[in-house]
């Protein structure tokens, strides 16, 4: 299984669109401060979270949520 995951900053409020085979592992290493882009803005925790049955589709589905910009269409994928 592949995830596509919504994280969010506890400090910011910065939200993180992101896919992966192991979203815990991935999530400890956005926290451990392992991932660049989202190091200065820890900690992190899951806001959505979705499961696919390969990495074609959860990408797919990843560069869709990404193209929301975090406007509106965002705020009603994780307020679910």
């Amino acid at each position: 299984m592949y995830y596509v995951y919504v994280i969010r900053s506890s400090s910011t409020g910065r939200h993180y669109v992101g896919s992966s085979g192991d979203w815990e592992e991935r999530l400890r290493r956005h926290n451990l401060g392992m991932v660049r882009s989202t190091k200065a803005y820890r900690p992190w925790e899951v806001v959505h979270i979705e499961a696919f049955p390969d990495r074609t589709a959860a990408r797919k589905r990843e560069l869709q949520i990404k193209r929301y910009k975090g406007g509106e269409a965002l705020a009603r994928l994780i307020s679910r």
